[in-house]
């Protein structure tokens, strides 16, 4: 099978014939052999009745469907899982991703040779309160990853080859760091394809503005994950090794000035009155700490086996 298209969904009801119908028409024009496997995350409206009926007509139509609203990550998760195509495309459902760019990055994918090619949505449909904290996002992301020819990480019209998507977890909010987790997994190549923006037909966006938070957040996560994720000690235990030396530098100052107090008759020193003695001690409690905090971190490294545990209502 040439494509692989995932499609996750909440709430696009309204859009899924049209996008459904769009995909079918460049498929047919250019002779790929495909599949669209559709993630419904716990729509609330009638989304699961429109693919159904979709499916009816089609062939090609699959559907994944979560018995509740888990996320775009997961969705990606479990929709890549089931891709039996060799490149991967994902896009979103709410029509402003084009099917038309499907196959120039089939072939980016295939004869340029690239492990995974992001889109980037240069010229964008959207208010200045959502494109402003999107060029800091995606500045701060370039910066952390490394990835200096991405614009765009959160777009959502993707494409791979079917070992990346293999080879990678998508777990809470990771989505916007697909290229990333790309790259900790050994996949180099990624390029960038300028794409056509279109602006939201139907419905309201599913994101707010907490997601540039979030984001900010799992960058950190991610790369905390990439430089420590398989040695933790070598954080915690570097960490804890100098609060150990400013808690024994700082016992030498409190021992010397003891000994010059007990020698002198005029100089009285008392070890609770200084402020070394508490630095001390602090310093020794806070690199233990640390020492016992890489230890557990080394025993729990990369075992969460219920991290990626959804429940399925529905699949065909």
């Amino acid at each position: 099978m040439d494509i692989s298209i995932v499609v996750p969904l909440y709430n696009e009801a309204e859009s899924l014939p049209e996008l459904s119908a769009w995909i079918s028409r460049v498929m047919a024009q250019k002779g790929f052999t495909y599949e669209v496997i559709f993630v419904n995350d716990g729509s609330t409206d009638n989304s699961l009745e429109v693919i159904k009926g979709l499916a009816k007509d089609d062939e090609h139509i699959r559907c994944v469907s979560f018995s509740r609203n888990y996320g775009k990550s997961p969705a990606l998760n479990e929709g890549f899982r089931r891709t039996k195509g060799d490149v991967v495309i994902t896009m979103d459902a709410d029509l402003q991703d084009s099917p038309d760019e499907i196959p120039e990055l089939y072939r980016m994918i295939t004869e340029d040779g690239y492990d995974l090619v992001s889109g980037w949505k240069k010229k964008r449909y959207d208010p200045l309160s959502k494109t402003i904290p999107t060029k800091l996002f995606n500045a701060t992301a370039r910066k952390v990853s490394g990835i200096k020819n991405l614009h765009d990480f959160n777009c959502g019209l993707k494409a791979y080859r079917k070992e990346v998507v293999k080879h990678i977890e998508i777990y809470g909010d990771m989505h916007r760091y697909i290229p990333y987790l790309a790259k900790n997994a050994g996949y180099k190549k990624i390029g960038e394809k300028v794409v056509h923006h279109q602006a939201r037909k139907y419905g309201v966006t599913k994101f707010g503005l907490d997601r540039f938070v979030n984001g900010y957040l799992d960058l950190a996560t991610l790369w905390f994950q990439s430089k420590f994720g398989i040695k933790p000690m070598h954080l915690f235990g570097l960490l804890g090794s100098l609060m150990f030396i400013i808690g024994f530098l700082a016992i030498i100052v409190v021992l010397v000035l003891k000994c010059v107090s007990l020698c002198s008759s005029d100089y009285h020193f008392y070890v609770t009155n200084s402020v070394y003695f508490y630095l001390s001690l602090a310093a020794m409690v806070m690199g233990l700490q640390f020492f016992l905090t890489g230890f557990v971190g080394e025993l729990i490294t990369r075992n969460s086996p219920e991290r990626n545990n959804y429940l399925i209502g529905e699949e065909w």
